[in-house]
């Protein structure tokens, strides 16, 4: 099964929660500059600020965003591993 990235969960919340209108772009504070970044750059990932103010403005469940925060800290890890 292919490893679930900080990108792909993150759009899966995503997603899900504007298409049920729970939220809106504008509501999460997302600069566009690092949306595009998280669009274009496979291993981009928020600073942790930016994660725990995303998973209130999307009201995650703790599980969702332990899983964000796991997926993001496996994806800075993987990078360091690379330098």
């Amino acid at each position: 099964m292919p490893e679930l990235t900080f990108k792909k969960l993150f759009f899966r919340l995503y997603d899900r929660k504007i298409s049920s209108g729970e939220v809106s772009f504008s509501q999460l504070g997302i600069g566009k500059s690092d949306f595009t970044r998280l669009c274009t750059e496979d291993n981009f990932v928020f600073d942790d600020d930016t994660i725990a103010r995303i998973s209130c403005a999307m009201k995650l469940t703790d599980e969702e965003n332990a899983q964000l925060v796991d997926a993001a800290q496996q994806c800075r890890k993987k990078d360091a591993e690379n330098v």
